[in-house]
């Protein structure tokens, strides 16, 4: 029997590459989280890339901390952070061990498990906002910090994996800023999506955080 070539996962070869080139490569791949209740399976419209120690966006711009350690291990693992006390976030760790650079999933199209997931996404109001936006993903995906460091080229039976799907056509991918970054990394187009798909977020620059005022 011979497997379907859109369903071979993509090896650490794939993600053993500069991160400029694996973040718009991701577009259009499938993504496959096995959970206790069966797998959640999405095509992926939108990510981010994020260049290490390079780029003042990145978590790991000031160097190894005990957060982003993940970020510098070898490619093809997961990092997954904790953000604004609430929601995860789930990144690619990409290029050569050391460099620390990662893609950031921000949306995708469910495919398979559609219904596990909205289970998780009760106030999704259809289909098309199950993971739209990181936040989102993660959450109906399933996913935390206990899968953070995980290995995404193990094979079928690991909790997270990426499959080659059909990789979205060159004429149709578009990059601009990144959503939230702010300050010199706030320049960077390194924001990619598939153009039209319904499934992308929406761009929304970075909004310095007010701060409260002591009491008289």
């Amino acid at each position: 029997m011979i497997d379907a070539p859109e369903r071979a996962p993509l090896t650490r070869d794939f993600f053993d590459r500069p991160v400029l080139e694996v973040a718009p490569d991701l577009l259009g791949r499938t993504l496959v989280r096995m959970t206790p209740d069966g797998p959640i399976e999405l095509r992926l419209t939108e990510v981010e890339a994020y260049a290490g120690q390079a780029d003042p966006g990145s978590h790991a711009y000031r160097g190894r901390t005990a957060r982003n350690a993940s970020m510098f291990g070898p490619p093809g693992h997961a990092y997954v952070y904790f953000i604004y006390g609430m929601w995860f976030s789930l990144n690619l760790v990409c290029g050569p061990e050391n460099t620390a650079s990662g893609v950031l999933l921000r949306a995708g199209e469910v495919t398979t498990g559609a219904e596990l997931a909205a289970e998780r996404r009760p106030k999704a109001r259809n289909a098309k906002e199950l993971t739209k936006g990181p936040a989102r993903l993660a959450t109906a995906l399933d996913i935390d910090r206990s899968l953070n460091g995980t290995d995404i080229c193990a094979g079928p039976r690991a909790p997270l994996s990426v499959l080659t799907g059909a990789p979205a056509h060159p004429a149709l991918i578009r990059n601009g800023p990144r959503t939230g970054v702010s300050g010199e990394g706030g320049v960077h187009p390194w924001r990619y999506w598939i153009d039209g798909d319904p499934t992308v977020s929406p761009y929304r620059a970075h909004t310095p955080r007010r701060r409260r005022t002591p009491a008289a």
